[in-house]
């Protein structure tokens, strides 16, 4: 039976990884290393640099993969979600024949593989049995408010993790994760918002207020850095003015 750690590395500082990631990429004989594309080469560089800085098995080998994308044309998101995940499991498939049997091989997630994170859905689909051990990290959410100085919650409150694409009206405050939609120009503009991009790293953009005021700054913003990227990561936070 090979082993497979699922490692959170946070959201692109080295600084985020834990040192119970460190001492699983330590135990890995192999590490696969996401393929992008040239536009999103900073993601791959930074799991080179994480473990250039903490791993110091001297026979552990990398390994890169190309990832295919996901086919946003279709017009059933779900299927073309489930499509996505078949081909990338075929590929996961490949790369966990090269771990020795009794071995152990370690998947680098951005955040943490329980949020937002497709990586343990895709190993549920592999052909070889593998044991999975999955490894904690800091999530965009943590990065935001860190970085904002808020707290999530208010006191004895709730708070919605959602996408752009299920934002509906704000009622109780809610974290919007991937919206490529910028559902948040359809949204109250007297809620406060907090949103953050590139959160962890030395390119990290923050920008709060009343979103009435603040919002096509955000947009502003967010468009030059994705012209200057490539690419963008980006994550808010909603509520209600007390």
């Amino acid at each position: 039976m090979r082993t497979i750690y699922v490692v959170g590395i946070g959201t692109g500082s080295p600084k985020h990884v834990t040192i119970e990631a460190i001492e699983a990429l330590n135990r890995a004989d192999v590490l696969f290393i996401p393929d992008k594309g040239a536009q999103k080469s900073e993601l791959a560089d930074v799991r080179r640099e994480i473990i250039a800085r903490y791993v110091t098995k001297p026979d552990a080998r990398q390994i890169g993969y190309a990832v295919p994308r996901r086919n946003a044309a279709n017009p059933d998101y779900g299927q073309g979600v489930n499509d996505w995940h078949d081909a990338l499991a075929d590929i996961f498939s490949v790369l966990i024949a090269d771990v020795p049997t009794g071995g152990a091989g370690a998947f680098l997630v951005w955040g943490d593989p329980g949020l937002y994170d497709s990586t343990l859905r895709i190993l549920e689909r592999v052909s070889i049995p593998v044991r999975i051990e999955v490894i904690p990290g800091i999530t965009a959410i943590q990065a935001l408010t860190a970085a904002h100085g808020i707290a999530l919650n208010r006191i004895g409150e709730p708070v919605t993790i959602t996408t752009g694409r299920q934002l509906g009206p704000v009622q109780i405050d809610s974290v919007v994760m991937l919206d490529g939609q910028l559902a948040f120009l359809e949204a109250d503009p007297n809620l406060q918002i907090f949103w953050g991009a590139y959160l962890g790293t030395a390119d990290q953009l923050l920008v709060s207020g009343r979103l009435g005021d603040v919002a096509q700054d955000i947009v502003a913003t967010r468009n030059a850095a994705r012209e200057r990227h490539g690419w963008i990561m980006d994550t808010y936070l909603l509520r209600q003015p007390q």
